[in-house]
């Protein structure tokens, strides 16, 4: 059973999880293993994780993030996270991950994002 779901929105390929808690290692494994297999098909170099419906993560998984995240910037592709829930947030913002990674308030607006240029696009 895969643990991802991707659609195509406009040149952005948006992947969402199928798991509320990922803590299992073997999925966080398979999640990777997937996470990483999307960065070669993302469209025009256009990459977002919406984490709708997730409401933990365990650290495994924010290595796998941390991962993902320096495979896009080898690949060229601008990686960008939405819809995050106050738990796993606040961990980010413990990492001080949220300075790494970019993290929109929802869907919408994140894809909006990919087009801003400049810092105060």
């Amino acid at each position: 059973m895969t643990a991802l779901t991707s659609k195509q929105h406009e040149d952005v390929l948006v992947v969402g999880f199928t798991d509320i808690k990922i803590l299992d290692d073997t999925r966080i494994q398979q999640l990777g293993k997937e996470l990483l297999e999307q960065v070669a098909i993302a469209p025009a170099g256009k990459m977002l994780l919406d984490f709708s419906g997730v409401s933990f993560m365990s650290s495994a998984m924010i290595g796998k993030l941390v991962l993902l995240n320096k495979k896009c910037r080898q690949d060229e592709v601008n990686l960008k996270m939405c819809n995050i829930s106050p738990n796993v947030a606040e961990v980010f913002k413990i990492m001080k991950l949220n300075k790494l990674f970019d993290i929109q308030k929802d869907q919408e607006k994140a894809i909006k994002s990919f087009d801003k240029k400049g810092w105060f696009a």
